[in-house]
């Protein structure tokens, strides 16, 4: 029998997709990957040379359990240059990974039964994360029509006395929607700490992204490496804290994980000082997928009432052709082929959808589409 705190995680059904996909592959299927948020492009090369460096020069012990200074000072610059706001080096622990800086944060948060609030639909982790701490989530629906953006008023009559933070996630996943500047603020000035989620910042095509520093002090970042820079087997990420936070979160860190990989926190110096030419690369291909994707969902009838403008994910409507997502997921896996993440995945509010992650070549793309204007015939008919 396992704990009561492992029966309440709940499986990460897009890995079960994935998994199941790889063992049709084994047998000799071709199946079209559009289930996964895992970029198709490789780690850029200044990347992997620091990396190099970094292990040639002896980059393999223990390093500061915050992480070594210079990458914490090189994320620092970041957010002043890209935001215009000033984070201290102090108040940043690295991790191996966002997962973990999630862990991090929350176990300095939360006291058991302390709540934390959280979109409906929203990333899957979450809520798990918060239930292994013994706290509570409280999901507050978002609206296909409104861009699956929060309502800061639906928000506020959701704060109690043990709500301990306000997750936002922006571009989001699932839905690769952005909340807009009004929103959070609004979201800021309703008192429990911000925990803003900035994994997908950089992979945003019209407007911008804005992180929560811009607009309160009272908050947490947790963001990354694994997506924009395509990193994500390299797991490196890190969490920003108000500084009353960051000795709780040391000392878990110590304990649990000890350092990040001292070799690919070098790396990392890369990423965010040597690549800008290559995330533009990849952000514009990105783009163009979108449009595509987003264009030949609309054709075969699935509903996009908001495009969706950020991350590499589209989340599409299709209550008209199942009730159960999970079931219409596999079913379109084992009939044609392609792997989709079932809407459900992501909350109560994520029945009816499905999410297709353009983070897969273009003609992978198309012909996993053309598989499934194929399917959706059959299953007309």
């Amino acid at each position: 029998m396992s704990t009561r705190r492992c029966e309440k995680i709940t499986p990460f059904i897009v890995m079960d997709v994935l998994e199941k996909a790889n063992e049709m592959e084994q047998q000799g299927f071709h199946v079209i990957h559009l289930e996964v948020g895992e970029p198709d492009f490789d780690t850029p090369l200044s990347v992997k040379d620091a990396l190099c460096r970094a292990l040639n020069n002896g980059h393999t012990h223990y390093t500061h359990s915050l992480g070594i200074l210079s990458l914490r000072e090189a994320i620092c610059a970041h957010y002043e240059r890209t935001y215009r706001v000033s984070v201290d080096p102090q108040q940043i622990v690295v991790t191996a990974g966002t997962s973990p800086a999630m862990l991090l944060a929350f176990a300095a948060l939360l006291e058991s039964g302390d709540e934390v609030i959280l979109s409906d639909p929203g990333y899957a982790c979450y809520p798990n994360v918060i239930h292994f701490l013994n706290g509570r989530p409280v999901r507050v629906p978002v609206a296909e029509a409104d861009g699956f953006q929060y309502r800061p008023n639906q928000i506020a009559a959701k704060v109690a006395p043990r709500t301990k933070a306000i997750v936002i996630n922006s571009p989001a996943n699932p839905t690769g929607n952005l909340l807009s500047a009004e929103r959070m603020q609004a979201i800021s000035d309703l008192g429990p700490l911000v925990v803003s989620d900035e994994i997908y910042h950089g992979l945003v095509y019209e407007s911008r992204e804005r992180s929560i520093l811009e607009f309160t002090d009272n908050a947490m970042v947790l963001n990354g490496f694994s997506k924009l820079y395509a990193m994500t087997g390299l797991r490196l990420g890190y969490v920003i804290a108000p500084e009353h936070y960051m000795r709780a979160m040391q000392k878990v860190h110590q304990n649990l994980f000890i350092s990040a990989n001292a070799a690919v926190q070098q790396a990392g110096i890369a990423a965010l000082t040597e690549t800008e030419a290559d995330v533009a690369r990849m952000r514009a291909v990105y783009n163009k997928r979108r449009r595509y994707m987003i264009d030949r969902l609309k054709t075969l009838g699935l509903g996009i009432t908001v495009e969706p403008t950020g991350a590499f994910y589209v989340f599409a409507n299709v209550g008209h052709l199942s009730a159960n997502s999970y079931q219409l997921a596999f079913d379109i896996l084992e009939k044609a082929h392609i792997g989709v993440a079932p809407g459900v995945d992501f909350g109560p509010g994520g029945e009816g959808y499905l999410r297709f992650s353009y983070a897969n070549a273009l003609d992978n793309i198309k012909e996993g589409l053309d598989r499934l204007e194929k399917y959706l015939a059959t299953h007309a008919a």
